[in-house]
């Protein structure tokens, strides 16, 4: 039988936070056979991945533009479009702790190559899609599949690697496919509304299922049994974990449509509330928690966390708005609201040459959080003067595709240079957990503002001057409510990153002055001896 893990015990094959260094990278870490010395030499799994991520990235924003489409054509209600993207994420980000967990017990690979055999099936069921229900189920599958996948990719292709240069590389090269992805999306898919039917933006995860499970198959070898830990699976956690996200999210929703008068909103609240508390109380008492939660009051692991749901609160809400006010609100068709979305995809492609030389000259932590503040900025841009025109929601793609482009990075490798080693599938459910909670929180929170202030239905072609007041209204609450949501999680993750300085500055100092005193004693044991030697010598002269 397996020993239960305590705090402060070591892993088989990991390392963890010295005492002395609260929130210190967990390293040395094992080195992997045959670790791959350049990137060249690991193409072929570099690929898959990258494929993996472009997925992860690419579904949402493809499809934001199509919202407009979808809603005339299946008779959406604003509720409903707020549920064909909600219902991904909050289903990914709701799962993605146990797969993370179950991809740790049994292997990164096997699972990520049996979500993209989901994923496939969960795409070309699109095509067979006719109402709005029907899409939000095969919208929550592929959640399902993504939170397979997603958080094996960011682990495989830490542990792919040795040293940080390498690492930082590698995570930029698939970062890239997927905010290319993000970025191209709803271009891309403004282009394609042109000539073909809307359930074209799914059916491409197809091929790239496909992709991604060739290059997994073939350049990434099996986990090592020693690299896997060996504990049962919290179940009970990971339920009391989904509810909680699901309900909360779900909440919101229901207030609007159902009114405070009615039970529903208030036992979701409420389930919510209890599902949280309930997991707290599990996760501290239990033999083998899902998620330990001291891991997440590691310095390193709560900023990164901080900063990614920053970022993905910010980039979530801002691409579901500049969808809505392009198409809705200004009347643009979809393929010049691709046009307009064209910056961010130029800005992303320009600027991955820079990542790594500025990533050098601030560090990581510096990185991170500059890079979070600028996608924060960005929203904040657009919450505050979008209603002057087009020139300030350009503005504000710059700014959050400049951001976006490093805080994926960085804010990631940091959170896994804090775990063990046999922790970092976990890490990465974690990392990509907050952003896609952010990303749910994001577009409930923005469609539940919309839903609450705009009268009729917002698919409808033609809105009268009240309601196109009322839209931007909304937009404008909803823009600076995330604004400052988001500023307060950047401002909370430089806190906690500023401690890891302080005790890294600390423990330098501490060790410098014991090297100084053992220099000190080293040398006083050196005058003694030559002291003694030089006595004994003379009375030896003496003697003779």
């Amino acid at each position: 039988m397996t020993a239960p893990r305590t705090a402060g015990a070591s892993t088989p094959g990991a390392s963890t936070p010295s005492a002395s260094t609260p929130g210190a990278p967990a390293h040395p870490r094992r080195r992997a056979p045959h670790a791959p010395a350049t990137l060249r030499e690991a193409w072929i799994a570099l690929a898959g991945l990258s494929a993996v991520f472009l997925f992860e990235m690419l579904d949402n924003s493809i499809l934001n533009v199509a919202l407009p489409t979808i809603g005339r054509e299946l008779g959406s209600s604003t509720t409903g479009l707020q549920w064909v993207t909600g219902a991904y994420s909050v289903v990914f980000g709701g799962s993605m702790l146990l797969f993370g967990a179950i991809s740790d017990r049994f292997g990164r690979r096997r699972i990520m190559l049996i979500g993209l055999v989901l994923l496939g099936v969960a795409s070309f069921a699109t095509a067979f899609v006719t109402t709005t229900e029907q899409l939000i189920v095969v919208r929550a599958v592929m959640g399902v599949a993504a939170a397979m996948t997603t958080p094996g990719s960011i682990a495989l292709a830490f542990r792919l690697f040795d040293g940080d240069d390498l690492r930082v590389r590698a995570m930029t090269l698939i970062s890239t496919a997927g905010l290319v992805g993000l970025a191209i999306g709803p271009t891309a898919g403004g282009f394609v509304l042109a000539i073909a039917p809307w359930q074209v933006l799914l059916l491409i995860n197809v091929p790239i299922a496909a992709l991604a499970f060739v290059g997994i198959k073939a350049g990434i070898a099996r986990d090592a049994v020693a690299d896997l830990h060996h504990d049962p699976i919290d179940v009970a956690g990971a339920i009391l974990g989904t509810a909680t996200i699901v309900l909360a999210l779900v909440s919101p929703t229901l207030f609007v449509n159902d009114g405070t008068g009615s039970w529903a909103p208030w036992a979701a609240a409420g389930g919510a509330v209890v599902a949280a508390l309930a997991f707290v109380w599990r996760e501290r008492t239990a033999r083998y928690p899902l998620l330990d939660l001291k891991l997440i009051a590691l310095p390193l692991v709560s900023s990164g966390l901080a900063y990614k749901a920053a970022s993905g609160l910010a980039v979530a809400g801002l691409s579901y708005m500049v969808t809505l006010q392009l198409q809705f609100a200004w009347g643009w068709p979809p393929a010049l609201a691709a046009i307009g979305m064209l910056p961010q995809v130029v800005v992303l492609l320009a600027s991955g040459t820079f990542v790594g030389p500025f990533v050098q000259k601030v560090g990581l932590d510096r990185a991170a959080w500059l890079s979070a503040a600028a996608v924060v900025l960005g929203l904040a841009v657009f919450g505050l003067f979008s209603s002057f025109g087009y020139i300030w929601v350009l503005i504000a793609l710059v700014l959050v595709a400049l951001g976006m482009r490093v805080v994926g990075v960085v804010a990631g490798n940091n959170v896994l240079r804090g775990l063990p080693a046999n922790r970092t599938s976990i890490g990465a459910a974690l990392v990509d957990t907050s952003s896609e909670l952010a990303t749910g929180i994001g577009i409930a929170a923005t469609g539940t503002i919309l839903a609450a202030i705009f009268t009729g239905n917002i698919a409808s072609s033609n809105w009268s001057a009240a309601q196109g007041a009322e839209f931007q209204l909304a937009i404008t609450i909803a823009g600076l409510t995330l604004t400052a949501v988001a500023a307060a999680l950047v401002a909370f993750g430089i806190v906690r990153s500023r401690r890891v300085a302080v005790s890294a500055d600390t423990n330098a100092a501490t060790s410098s002055a014991i090297d100084a005193a053992g220099d000190a004693d080293d040398a006083d044991a050196t005058d003694t001896s030559a002291d003694t030697d030089t006595d004994a010598t003379s009375a030896t002269q003496q003697a003779i």
